[in-house]
């Protein structure tokens, strides 16, 4: 996901509600137990650390790889024309040339004189926005509050003196910070925060220095000797890796237009701000698709996979009211049309993924570069071109972050205790199921082997004999798994178990026999991939 000036998406709308406070302890309870159970460590940590590179543990892993596998599964398998492939990160030099990213693929960065620290001032200037905007829902939610049924919000929003002046002031920077952009003009950039009063959070002063851009790709040398080596990059995204095998994949695959290449795979930045946990890394994971159109339909399916994606992320089953769309304010070089999908995050919306129509450039610029034509023969117009594409790109750690926010519950239960747990989907669940004998004697040890023993082939199971039963469900409550099978002494004379629900913690007694039906319909990909049709 790439821009002209490699500035975000300029997503200015990061309001937050009145329990700000609460979703920022939220958020930290989550940091903690994605450490405390398995999910994601920092990385390197027993050296202290590597800033902004994270570690995805036991757990972690295993929900990531069925993130992957959903996506990969609605997006390759379901679609008789998407294909997918695994390209090398590595890449010739002259990709990057190509792509734009070696001479465009910058961040503005600006230092306060006092703190030494260094912000990107896009975000500086978009936080401060975000204040503004949070000052119009406080007006918004004091008048809901007070009008209770009655109230209008669209009305009070065109009609309020307060919320119409702040919109004003919002939309007077956010009109300026567009022109700066487009025209490049970084010391225009540095008056907008000069002119907002805009302080450090550090040193609280407005002592700043110049905007200068710097570029976010990471290089290294490729070659036996220093002197004969060759500058290449880690790729800044995976899309270029889908472009330049284009030719291939079509011509391999007898594809015909309009088709797809998906691809999922690692791509790193050198972020200066780097932050909110894995929601910005220097080294994440990507999950795209490029689509090839015929020139001239590429807004309608712009539109198609607008809507296409957002059902994947709603059928996650989070709520239709944690997800938006924002149409960008200022498209790139290379796109007629561009918008995210937004997540409502405990630090409020904020970008998802990514839908750009991207038009003819990738394939026209690597054609220019390579002197290779990158061009379809399309036989129902009896002419060759070069296709549009539209694309859809989503951040893995991101959608894991998403995940975990809205799975995570901490419940006060009616005996007064608390429980913990995260209310995934079934089948994105790490451990699809648990084998808890009662005791660890009488051979319910051994009879709880022989039930995982039956499972394990087609779903990820736990063995867990110590402690207490109770704590035993509330361990694995905390990594999120549906079902816990408990092996008692009536087992061993009726071949029967008891089957507790996750999410109403009920207990239902089944036959051993039965369990596997039983598991398998509820951890099933085919249920979710159906609802999508």
């Amino acid at each position: 996901m790439s821009a002209q000036y490699y500035f975000p998406k300029f997503t200015i709308t990061l309001t937050f509600a009145p329990t700000m406070a609460n979703q920022e302890d939220i958020f930290k309870n989550i940091i903690s137990h994605s450490k405390e159970y398995g999910f994601i460590f920092q990385s390197s940590e027993i050296y202290d650390g590597l800033s902004a590179v994270y570690d995805y543990g036991q757990m972690g892993a295993e929900l990531k790889k069925n993130l992957r596998d959903y996506w990969w599964k609605a997006m390759v398998q379901m679609h008789e024309n998407i294909v997918g492939i695994d390209a090398a990160i590595f890449m010739h030099p002259t990709t990057w040339k190509a792509s734009g990213h070696v001479d465009a693929f910058n961040d503005p960065l600006i230092d306060n004189k006092d703190s030494k620290k260094r912000y990107r001032a896009d975000v500086l200037i978009e936080e401060h926005v975000a204040k503004i905007d949070g000052k119009i829902q406080k007006e918004v939610d004091k008048a809901k509050e007070r009008f209770g049924e009655a109230f209008n919000e669209e009305t009070f929003r065109s009609t309020n003196a307060r919320v119409l002046e702040n919109q004003a002031k919002a939309d007077s920077i956010l009109s300026k910070f567009k022109d700066s952009l487009e025209k490049n003009d970084l010391e225009a950039v540095r008056q907008i925060i000069i002119d907002c009063e805009i302080v450090c959070p550090i040193s609280g002063s407005k002592n700043w220095t110049e905007v200068r851009q710097f570029n976010l790709m990471f290089s290294t040398s490729m070659g036996a000797v220093s002197e004969d080596s060759n500058t290449i990059y880690l790729r800044p995204e995976t899309a270029q890796g889908i472009f330049v095998n284009f030719l291939n994949v079509q011509k391999s695959g007898r594809m015909k237009i309009p088709f797809g290449i998906a691809q999922t795979g690692k791509a790193f930045r050198n972020e200066i701000v780097a932050r909110q946990f894995i929601f910005r890394m220097r080294e994440f994971e990507q999950m795209e698709m490029q689509f090839f159109v015929r020139p001239g339909t590429e807004m309608e399916w712009y539109n198609h996979w607008k809507e296409t994606r957002m059902k994947w992320h709603q059928s996650l089953g989070f709520g239709e009211a944690n997800y938006r769309f924002h149409d960008h304010l200022k498209l790139a070089h290379y796109a007629n049309a561009a918008c995210d999908i937004e997540f409502n995050f405990p630090f409020g919306f904020k970008e998802l993924e990514g839908i750009h129509s991207r038009t003819d450039f990738d394939l026209k610029a690597h054609e220019q570069h390579s002197g290779k034509k990158l061009q379809y023969f399309d036989p129902e117009l009896n002419q060759n071109y070069v296709p549009y594409v539209v694309e859809t790109s989503v951040g893995l750690d991101r959608l894991f972050l998403a995940v975990m926010s809205k799975a995570f519950v901490e419940e006060k239960l009616e005996d007064g205790t608390t429980r913990t747990a995260l209310n995934l989907p079934a089948f994105l669940a790490p451990i699809k199921v648990a084998v808890l004998p009662l005791v660890k004697k009488d051979g319910l040890p051994e009879k709880a082997r022989e039930i995982m023993d039956l499972l394990k082939f087609d779903h990820a199971t736990a063995y867990d004999e110590k402690d207490t039963i109770g704590k035993r469900y509330r361990r694995q409550d905390a990594i999120g798994t549906p079902f816990c099978i408990t092996v008692d002494h009536q087992s061993l004379e009726d071949n029967t178990v008891t089957i507790r629900f996750r999410d109403t913690m009920t207990q239902d007694r089944v036959s051993i026999d039965a369990l596997a039906k039983i598991v398998d319909e509820k951890v099933s990909f085919k249920k979710a991939l159906m609802s999508l049709k």
